[in-house]
């Protein structure tokens, strides 16, 4: 088969645009962090979606915020259920708050019957997981996860090409990428400490880079897990210039890796950090019986890649590869994701992104802070829901 043709297989299909009514989605905005001001941002661009309330258990903060993007009209709360309770007109939230308040501001807007897009990580631990699933579950409203890099065309190719059989069966995927020196202390202690980040570099990047593996072969059910993970730069003074206090509240991981049994006999070699002597853990893999992928490295797999993908196979006896050409995205996949969930919410749409989905990539990072707890290989047990 030609290199073209063999492209040619797996050329986007581009979807005709829906139709948008004019109702306008009422959107609220609770954490008013650095990731709010992107989702503000995104907002600002759509005709369709006016942000109505803001809140932030920071005093000042949110006013502050509002001030910035000259929401004037938007109404101040200090709590999530003071604005839930108080807008009574309210659509959607977009929920931007350090990771351990994810699971109770969350659950809070689906009992409340709003529809939400929540940051990822999901929660920190799979038993929040749990509960924000029940909650979902029994509100019957949309829950979306932002992993924005699903809306890029070229992580959409990762899936299209083993959903296309070029690669046969799969058996094995390398988590690669990974940060030498990018501990997120520029935003303040959050990230860090154990109180509100809860969860470090497994959490905040390293979900990124286990969707972008387990989207591609179809979310395999996770089964047992072996993890590790560590604090050496976080616990070290001279890690922070001008602020040594930070690693005395320094309470995650800079650092994680885990070999992860999934359903199917796929095996995942998970690695990932915040903080290395090595400017990467290599490039993602995914190996099949009949081909195998490159997925070249970046320092969190949060949005697009660089480089083309590499596939390997064998034709005629002989070992040869191709890369697949990047394509460009004339729209940020940022601005993509929440598009999307507004679009569902118009229309009574599904979940971009499913909680039914990324409770398995939850399941894993809980798996992996718990083995590494205990020092040995754990099973994973995810109840129903």
């Amino acid at each position: 088969m030609a290199q073209d043709e063999r492209l040619n297989k797996f050329q986007t299909i581009h979807e005709e645009e829906k139709v948008r009514s004019d109702k306008k989605v009422k959107v609220g905005i609770i954490g008013t962090g650095w990731i709010a001001e992107v989702h503000v941002e995104c907002f600002l661009t759509m005709e369709d979606v006016e942000i109505v309330a803001l809140a932030d258990l920071v005093p000042g903060k949110a006013a502050a915020f509002a001030k910035r993007y000259g929401l004037e009209n938007a109404r101040i709360y200090e709590s999530d259920e003071a604005l839930l309770a108080g807008e009574k007109e309210l659509d959607a939230v977009s929920i931007c708050t350090y990771n351990c308040q994810h699971a109770p501001c969350t659950i809070h807007a689906l009992q409340a019957g709003v529809h939400v897009i929540l940051e990822k990580p999901f929660t920190v631990t799979l038993d929040e997981a749990v509960a924000v699933m029940k909650a979902e579950k029994e509100s019957g409203t949309i829950l979306t996860i932002g992993f924005q890099p699903r809306m890029s065309r070229n992580m959409q190719m990762i899936k299209k090409i083993v959903e296309s059989g070029e690669l046969g069966d799969v058996y094995y995927l390398q988590a690669g990428g990974g940060r030498r020196r990018g501990i997120p202390t520029p935003f303040g202690t959050t990230f860090i400490e154990k109180e509100t980040g809860g969860i470090g570099a497994v959490g905040d990047i390293g979900s990124y880079s286990l969707d972008m593996l387990l989207n591609a072969v179809g979310y395999p059910k996770p089964l047992t897990v072996t993890g590790y993970t560590a604090d050496f730069f976080g616990k070290d003074p001279g890690y922070y210039p001008g602020h040594p206090e930070y690693a005395d509240k320094f309470g995650v991981d800079d650092f994680a890796a885990a070999f992860v049994r999934l359903e199917g006999g796929i095996i995942l070699d998970f690695r990932i950090s915040w903080a290395m002597h090595m400017d990467t853990a290599g490039d993602a893999l995914i190996l099949g019986t009949k081909g195998g992928l490159r997925i070249p490295s970046t320092d969190c797999w949060n949005g697009d890649f660089d480089k083309p993908l590499t596939v390997y196979k064998t034709v005629a006896g002989e070992p040869v590869s191709y890369q697949v050409p990047l394509f460009e995205d004339d729209t940020p996949c940022f601005v993509t994701k929440l598009r999307t969930f507004v679009d569902a919410v118009k229309e009574g749409g599904k979940a971009p992104v499913p909680s039914s989905e990324i409770l398995y990539n939850q399941a894993i990072i809980d798996g992996i802070c718990r083995s590494a707890e205990l020092g040995r290989e754990i099973e994973i047990d995810i109840p129903e829901i």
